[in-house]
């Protein structure tokens, strides 16, 4: 409460099962703050708890710095030992797991997208956005390729390339042009479509009152009573 969060622990864990659910497979990031002033060691164990919970592949961990100009600038700190120890302890929950094991021996479809770090591989990315590293072949940057689960790391995916996706992503566009946004001369060409569309639909409708004119005067001629 002292934090000001609209929301409690067991509202985020609410939302998490919802979205895993509804979304099988979806990677989950978070972070926590260790040391706010208020925190108590029973609040440090629910948040230990909850990482425990979801083996959240990706956690950002922080030590509380007190901002200044804010409530919690001018609340008493908790002792720097006990910051750093909590901070150590949470920290070895999360590299305790293994959050990509599971995955060993999937085929996934991922798209190569740059040079990894290590500037051996090519990072490539399926569709939860994990990071799967492929063979470093210029042939695959910037495609779809399918690969299989080999081997995983705490926070990386290896794949072995099995060939290429048969359903390729649309072609990049060419330098200078953005996405969404239609050339003039295909704006101006979908503008004189829709005038050409307006004026068959105003013929259309002219021509049809047109016939319902002549229909009725047919009618009314031969239901008119004869005076001869």
């Amino acid at each position: 409460a002292d934090m000001k969060r609209e929301y409690t622990a067991a509202e985020f864990r609410h939302v998490v099962d919802f979205l895993k659910g509804k979304v099988p497979g979806i990677t989950i990031a978070t972070d926590v703050i260790c040391g706010f002033p208020t925190e108590t060691e029973e609040d440090f164990e629910e948040t230990v708890q909850l990482v425990k919970d979801y083996n959240f592949p990706s956690l950002f961990i922080n030590q509380f710095y007190p901002r200044p100009g804010t409530p919690a600038a001018r609340m008493k700190r908790l002792p720097t030992a006990e910051v750093k120890n909590r901070t150590r302890e949470i920290t070895r929950v999360f590299q305790s797991y293994r959050p990509y094991d599971r995955k060993l021996g999937e085929i996934q479809t991922v798209l190569v997208t740059e040079l990894a770090h290590d500037q051996k591989s090519y990072v490539a990315h399926n569709k939860f956005y994990e990071q799967v590293l492929v063979p470093m072949d210029d042939s695959l940057l910037g495609k779809t390729i399918r690969v299989k689960i080999i081997e995983t790391g705490k926070h990386y995916l290896v794949g072995f390339v099995l060939g290429p996706q048969h359903d390729p992503l649309p072609k990049p566009l060419q330098k200078g042009k953005v996405s969404g946004l239609a050339h003039p001369n295909q704006i101006e060409s979908d503008r004189s479509q829709d005038r050409t569309n307006k004026k068959n639909a105003q013929a259309s409708l002219a021509t049809g009152l047109l016939l319902l004119s002549l229909l009725l005067v047919l009618v009314a001629f031969y239901v008119m009573p004869s005076h001869s």
